[in-house]
């Protein structure tokens, strides 16, 4: 005979708690207040260790350019990769030290006399603003300059001593080498940090940033060859003094575009007006013909096989990075933005592809951005 209770007994199932971690709501918010705790870690991670962070992405910036050098040298030699770097290398050493072998006196002499003329030019504008009411005293005005210099020097202190900078420099060229020799083991360490299911699409975005990256590089430094020797022929034909030194300073400061050609600018007008009036307006001319050419001939055709950035754009990450970086951000400013532009663009790809219900497949790169076999 069954018990008559048994038919009224009932499973009562207790609901989780608020606080309990069963409960699926306080799951998602956990998780969701995990990724707000992570995110923040990680930018203060980056605030604490920016300087570091910079050297290390100078290092990939250098392996770019021995990597390019290596493959351009592959299209004519086909010997291993280790010795078309070590030709690179040897190649580049050999120029610079060329040129400073051919024109080193001369570059010294230059160098000497563009500090004096400097410094005249300088005090002539400062004496005519003062007369004119536009600047405070010469007193005042010297300790408005200590008051930049030292916030500038706490903005740069960790380059901006000669020993610091070197040293960053050194420690550059050193990750950049050991990246250019072996690439294939630091991106197969890289996929493994990735989930199993994201590295095909991994791997092509780390393929595009090498190739966007060799691409700017070299974009940049025929950039810096051009606007060189354009800007010394110019100089020498219409007479003004220190054409040779002036070539070199706008060459290399054509590596930061924008800026470092307002700065050589400056130098170039400065210098030209210090021979006379004459002189200072061919100098004028010589420096907005050579920034026409480059801007609207030259920069147009380097772009249609490198990297179109918009001009709002890189002058934008050139004051924000300098301003929170230093001279090495300034410098690095450019490949940083270019390299976020191309994960945005893949990601708003894999985005587009999720949304539309087409299945991830894998497409080949480019020839030339997988990385070599040595």
């Amino acid at each position: 005979m069954s018990d008559p209770l048994a038919s009224d007994h009932v499973d009562i199932v207790q609901e989780p708690g608020p606080n309990e971690m069963r409960d699926p709501l306080v799951r998602a918010e956990l998780k969701r207040a995990s990724v707000w705790f992570g995110l923040a870690i990680a930018v203060a991670l980056v605030v604490l260790l920016i300087q570091p962070l910079l050297i290390i992405f100078g290092g990939l910036v250098f392996a770019s350019m021995l990597d390019g050098g290596a493959r351009l040298l592959g299209r004519i030699l086909p010997i291993p990769r280790t010795l078309r770097i070590v030709i690179t290398i040897l190649l580049a050493i050999a120029f610079v030290a060329g040129v400073f072998y051919l024109t080193g006196v001369q570059i010294a002499q230059q160098a000497e006399q563009l500090r004096t003329t400097l410094e005249v030019q300088a005090n002539r504008v400062a004496a005519w603003a003062s007369e004119m009411g536009l600047m405070p005293g010469r007193s005042d005005l010297t300790g408005l300059v200590q008051q930049a210099i030292g916030s500038v020097g706490r903005l740069t202190s960790a380059v901006g001593s000669v020993i610091g900078a070197a040293t960053s420099m050194l420690m550059i060229a050193i990750l950049g080498l050991f990246l250019a020799l072996e690439p294939r083991t630091y991106e197969r360490g890289l996929q493994w940090m990735v989930p199993i299911e994201h590295r095909d699409e991994f791997a092509i975005t780390l393929a595009r940033m090498a190739t966007t990256m060799r691409r700017l590089l070299a974009g940049r430094l025929f950039g810096m060859l051009f606007e060189g020797v354009i800007t010394w022929l110019a100089l020498w034909a219409a007479g003004v003094p220190m054409a040779l030194l002036l070539g070199i300073i706008t060459g290399v400061l054509a590596f930061i575009p924008n800026i470092g050609a307002f700065i050589s600018g400056v130098l170039m007008i400065a210098v030209g007006f210090s021979a006379g009036p004459e002189t200072g307006v061919w100098a004028i001319i010589v420096y907005f013909a050579v920034q026409n050419f480059d801007g609207y001939v030259v920069l147009p055709l380097v772009a249609r096989h490198t990297v179109d950035m918009p001009p709002a754009l890189t002058i934008a990450s050139q004051i924000l990075a300098s301003a929170l970086f230093g001279v090495l951000g300034l410098a690095l400013a450019d490949p940083m933005v270019a390299m976020i532009k191309v994960a945005l663009e893949s990601e708003a790809e894999r985005a587009e592809r999720a949304s539309s219900g087409k299945r991830p497949r894998w497409r080949r790169a480019p020839q030339d951005a997988a990385p070599e076999e040595p």
